[in-house]
């Protein structure tokens, strides 16, 4: 099973995990990414490309239960309008064991802040900018090619 969603609305945590619970797997995994208010952010705002993101994200879904043996995959991301400590990206692998579920996560996660096209701009004070993407990211899901 994959689900992935891209919505405006905030993200339910509860049902997301227990959607993934009900797949009867030994191990569910999951990441949460937050809104971070460093720096001065007092806004985050993303947006994406209707349909050709969707098919990134089922992409990186199917090639992880490719790589690992999967129950179950979700990827719930946000887009528009966000502040800092709002929930911005869930992802969740139910696998029959944990070190499935945990690896295909981190790969998910990586590999989402490189080849998802999302566009983000962060607002400090009265100021908006594009954020720039980070070599940390690129490293993070270069790893996933090397293993």
């Amino acid at each position: 099973m994959i689900r992935v969603s891209i919505d405006d609305a905030p993200i339910e945590l509860a049902v997301e995990v227990a959607a993934l619970e009900e797949r009867g797997a030994g191990g569910v995994a999951t990441f949460t990414g937050v809104v971070r208010g460093d720096d001065g952010v007092t806004a985050l705002e993303l947006e994406h490309y209707p349909g050709m993101t969707e098919q990134a994200l089922i992409a990186l879904a199917e090639a992880a239960t490719v790589r690992w043996s999967l129950l179950g995959v979700t990827i719930v991301h946000r887009v528009g309008a966000m502040a800092p400590g709002d929930r911005i990206v869930f992802i969740g692998t139910a696998a029959e064991h944990r070190r499935e579920a945990l690896e295909a996560c981190a790969y998910l996660i990586d590999r989402l802040k490189t080849d998802a096209p999302f566009w983000k701009r962060e607002t400090r004070g009265d100021a908006a900018s594009w954020v720039e993407a980070r070599d940390s990211d690129a490293a993070s899901a270069e790893r996933w090619a090397r293993d």
